[in-house]
């Protein structure tokens, strides 16, 4: 079981079973987002609990995904795909340890100019299987 929160403690959540390797995705939505590139795993709603879901603002980021903050602190926590049976979660945002690792970087074509991508990890220019 994996548990996080938001900043001020609003929204909280708990995982139920391992993480997925995160992702971290360098589009440019997600670095407005999130202020960054954004890491988030991409778990099976079936496993996650929100509590505290009337704290939880979502922006319609676009016609097949919706992004989700604490409308209490502003805390990044959710990457939601409309028509997939899964969520991204923040990364930050969960409770250490998570016991998982960064395992791609998608949208890498569209990274922020200010960094430099110096891992092992896999990078793909776009999402290698769907739409993000």
């Amino acid at each position: 079981m994996h548990k996080g929160s938001c900043m001020c403690g609003a929204v909280t959540f708990v995982v139920e079973g391992k993480l997925p390797g995160p992702d971290a995705c360098h589009c440019r939505q997600c670095r407005k987002h999130s202020g960054h590139y954004f890491a988030s795993s991409d778990v099976p709603r079936s496993r996650v609990r929100i509590h505290g879901e009337g704290n939880v603002g979502w922006y319609q980021s676009s016609e097949k995904a919706r992004r989700g903050f604490c409308s209490t602190c502003g805390s990044t926590l959710f990457w939601d795909p409309l028509s997939r049976d899964w969520i991204g979660i923040a990364m930050g945002a969960f409770d250490t340890p998570t016991a998982t690792s960064l395992s791609v970087h998608i949208f890498t074509a569209e990274k922020g100019d200010y960094y430099r991508i110096a891992d092992s990890v896999p990078q793909f220019e776009q999402v290698p299987t769907a739409p993000h």
